[in-house]
């Protein structure tokens, strides 16, 4: 099939005929390959929404599998305009083109709107940013979103603008860097001094079944891989931090901060996985203790970002440095460490 823009096929009607290469492949699959610009979710979405038929029949199962000579028809609807509005909020911009735009994502900002945060998100902003090259991007509710952040993580983000550049991206997420040059690194201080200086997680992961905000690891749960670095211990008698460097395997909710509490190291301040660790404070110096306190998120960052462009192919490397309240965390820190000459 060749190369198609998001604008070519916009209500139009995109007509595939299942070779033996696809036939026993599921539906949204299928397409996916086939077609150059959505992305599977998007596809997956417009199944689901009647938007497929197969030999004039509509399917509205992504799972259905294909047979050699099926003829499948996709209607893609036009782009609708996003439920979330534009609101002029400032972005930290690390760069733009008219495919992606890479952020730095401040700590307390929301990825897109959800109930109980209907406004104030990242997505508002870009739609403010970005305009009308944003709306309907990648889908109605997340436009241009390809990964998230927790609201009191910081760091690197990119979106997309247009369909085949979400279309690539996600599929370069989806990936994990496992084939692909997708690289994320973290920045995390836990509590405790790990026995090695790299280790490897391996735990699956799924929702707690006594507190449904939360996550556990659960056999039954999905596949979560993550590796970690140290890069720095700090402590004396009674108290150690350490601060890790995570690169993630795959991409599970609040991956990074379950895996690092299930090795008994959870992230500083983080009242949901460490909320056992709270009285440690009692036993640091004031001087470390405070840049603690006034943290009020767990102590994690996303400090580095790799990615393909999608049109270029040029790797793309972005960092983000510490935001203000983790560095005043690691300057008390590393403050004590020379006081007491550790």
């Amino acid at each position: 099939m060749a190369e198609n823009t998001a604008e070519e096929f916009e209500g139009e009607e995109v007509e595939v005929v299942v070779d033996a290469a696809m036939a026993g492949e599921r539906l949204d699959g299928g397409l996916a390959k086939a077609h150059t610009v959505l992305s599977r979710s998007r596809i997956k979405d417009l199944i689901l929404n009647g938007a497929v038929s197969i030999n004039g029949a509509v399917v509205n199962e992504p799972k259905y599998r294909l047979t050699e000579g099926e003829t499948i028809v996709l209607l893609a609807p036009p782009p609708e305009e996003a439920e979330p509005h534009p609101e002029d909020i400032p972005l930290d911009i690390l760069y733009e083109d008219d495919q992606l735009i890479v952020v730095n994502k401040p700590v307390g900002m929301v990825v897109h709107p959800a109930p109980g945060s209907p406004d104030g998100t990242l997505v508002n902003a870009l739609l403010f940013h970005c305009g009308d090259s944003l709306v309907g991007i990648g889908g109605v509710k997340r436009p241009g979103i390809v990964h998230r952040l927790d609201r009191d993580t910081s760091g690197v983000m990119v979106a997309a603008k247009t369909e085949a550049a979400h279309k690539h991206l996600s599929e370069q997420f989806a990936d994990h860097g496992r084939t692909g040059p997708l690289h994320r690194a973290y920045i995390a201080f836990v509590w405790g001094m790990t026995e090695t200086g790299k280790g490897t997680v391996n735990a699956p992961l799924g929702r707690d079944q006594n507190n449904r905000l939360k996550q556990a690891v659960r056999k039954d749960g999905r596949e979560a891989i993550t590796h970690y670095f140290v890069e720095a211990r700090f402590g004396d008698a009674g108290w150690d931090i350490t601060r890790v460097q995570c690169h993630l395997e795959t991409g599970r909710t609040h991956q990074i901060r379950v895996h690092m509490a299930h090795i008994g190291h959870p992230l500083v301040a983080d009242a949901v996985y460490a909320a056992g660790y709270a009285t440690k404070i009692n036993k640091l110096p004031s001087d470390v203790a405070g840049p603690i306190q006034a943290l009020g998120r767990q102590a994690l960052h996303a400090a580095e970002l790799g990615f393909e462009h999608p049109m270029t192919g040029e790797e793309m490397f972005f960092e983000a440095p510490l935001p203000d309240d983790l560095q005043a965390l690691e300057d008390a820190l590393e403050g004590y460490d020379k006081a007491f000459a550790r």
